[in-house]
């Protein structure tokens, strides 16, 4: 199965983050890294429009057969858009079929091999047409309110909110580590949720780098990891 992974090189929350030093290494290069060590990955392919993503993908390991075009680099960009371009190019110049692929972002630096692995055996296990990793929330969404202009609490759900905590039904979020994809459903669905399943992730393999505090969050675990604390 090929791995894509997408990083294109406009960051308006933190310039040039897939390249950026994180604890002395590319941030783009623990994916890399991660997709080359997975039993279940035969090639790992970065999309980029970026040439200086280009090279620093290369030099980790990574082939980039073409750059991404600009239309397809833009903060209102289609993720399935960019996946969809990529598959048909590399079909059509390669002259390959490729029926299933992994989509690593490259923002979750601590998701492993073994993640990558494990979701990819799940996704054959269920027969499923995508996996997506998920965390577990730390309190339900159904604490979730609302706030007015006002400044006053308002509930998003119906419902008996007197309960305790651990009464109240566990909710999970994607973590954008890992996305397995039957090659079909992408290019037939607009969402994740028709025979989809859930990889579950542990919270501190679940980092989405976005801003500088989770850079700053990501090289605190990773620095607590070095030392065999965490």
């Amino acid at each position: 199965m090929i791995a894509l992974i997408p990083a294109r090189g406009g960051s308006k929350g933190l310039p040039n983050k897939n390249i950026k030093l994180l604890n002395g290494k590319p941030l783009i290069a623990y994916t890399i890294e991660a997709a080359l060590q997975a039993k279940g990955i035969s090639r790992v392919i970065v999309s980029t429009d970026y040439e200086n993503i280009k090279e620093v993908a290369l030099e980790y390991g990574a082939e980039i057969p073409f750059l991404r075009p600009n239309s397809l680099a833009t903060d209102g960009s289609s993720s399935l858009d960019v996946f969809k371009y990529t598959i048909n190019r590399l079909e059509e110049e390669e002259n390959m079929v490729i029926d299933n692929f992994v989509v690593l972002q490259p923002t979750s630096p601590l998701r492993t091999s073994k993640h990558i692995d494990e979701a990819i055996a799940l996704f054959k296990e269920k027969q499923a047409k995508a996996v997506v990793s998920y965390c577990k929330e730390y309190h339900s969404i159904f604490w979730h309110k609302k706030i007015d202009s006002n400044g006053k609490i308002v509930n998003i759900f119906e419902g008996d909110f007197s309960k305790n905590r651990q009464e109240i039904q566990e909710t999970y979020f994607p973590n954008g580590a890992i996305y397995v994809f039957d090659k079909n459903y992408i290019f037939t669905t607009k969402d994740y949720s028709t025979d989809c399943y859930a990889y579950i992730m542990d919270r501190k393999h679940s980092v989405d780098i976005d801003t500088i505090d989770d850079f700053q969050y990501t090289e605190f675990l990773m620095n607590l990891k070095n030392k065999n604390i965490l």
